[in-house]
């Protein structure tokens, strides 16, 4: 991977992860269109890394306050006494449903679910049903009104997100906006919900990539990594200050245009449909080679 590369995808990457038009779609596609190699879905996860401390700094007053407020909760016997400590139990029961999707489902995410197909398919669909908890949300609760019930459903909209296309910022904030959130609230709460996911993804998947016997250098890493952190910030300034007067209207109509462009350039042969996995060596296991010999003989 050139460093070109590398500052193209990490571009993508940072400007695409917390605007809802999924970064995992672009990161997919931006190889295709430009001929290079599919870094894979580990390289994705690692660089993803970089926006994860984009959060973790445009939110540090945030975390710091849930963080406290959990533990003075616990020390208090009242973890639910405050409205930071309930955000932050909010935030790890939301992290459950994608962790064990995440586990149950990853040989699929990694591979057969990278296909272009697929990624256009949640493009197009996940655009109208936020389309339609746009049209119909009542944009009346705040963060200050949020339940129980509400972080598991919103949980469950982000393990949605698995799938290439969905967009995790898209999921979630459809989630929050079906359930009565303002938008800039939903959008916040999509924020700090993705910080344990995404760092665990990262951190799962650079382990796999280190064992991989073909992968990017260290450097294409590093700097697709600080590339995502900087345009991760301006991406999340702007957008929760575009939310906070305007509808997720524009993103609908992108995510549809981009889905229904794919298939065209689909069918048209222009785009292959390969899931990506074969661009990724990773470790055999024992006795692959040999059965590999044979099916080539």
């Amino acid at each position: 991977m050139s460093l070109l590369q590398a500052i193209v995808l990490g571009l993508v990457q940072g400007l695409t992860e917390f605007l809802p038009i999924s970064s995992t779609a672009h990161l997919r596609i931006a190889p295709e269109l430009f001929g290079w190699k599919d870094p894979g879905a580990a390289y994705s996860a690692v660089i993803q890394l970089g926006t994860v401390a984009a959060v973790l700094i445009y939110f540090r007053k945030d975390i710091v306050s849930l963080t406290a407020a959990f533990f003075r909760g616990l020390a208090r016997r009242e973890p639910f006494g405050t409205l930071e400590s309930r955000l932050a139990w909010f935030v790890l029961v939301g992290t459950l449903p994608v962790g064990i999707c995440g586990l149950l489902f990853k040989k699929l995410i990694e591979n057969q679910f990278r296909s272009l197909y697929i990624i256009s398919g949640s493009l197009i669909v996940l655009a109208l049903i936020l389309f339609l908890a746009e049209r119909f949300a009542s944009h009346k609760r705040t963060l200050e009104d949020m339940r129980w019930k509400d972080g598991i459903i919103i949980g469950l909209w982000q393990a949605l997100a698995l799938i290439p296309g969905s967009s995790r910022s898209g999921t979630t904030l459809t989630g929050g906006l079906s359930l009565g959130f303002k938008r800039e609230d939903a959008a916040r709460y999509s924020f700090l919900l993705s910080i344990p996911a995404t760092t665990l993804a990262g951190i799962f998947e650079l382990k796999h990539l280190l064992e991989a016997t073909e992968r990017p250098s260290a450097l294409s890493l590093w700097v697709g990594t600080l590339v995502a952190f900087g345009s991760g910030m301006a991406a999340i300034a702007w957008l929760l200050r575009y939310l906070r007067t305007r509808t997720t209207l524009v993103f609908v109509v992108y995510r549809v245009a981009l889905g229904v462009l794919l298939l065209v350039l689909l069918q048209m042969g222009k785009l292959q449909p390969r899931s990506g996995l074969e661009n990724i060596d990773l470790p055999k296991e024992p006795g692959t080679q040999q059965i590999e010999k044979q099916v080539t003989d």
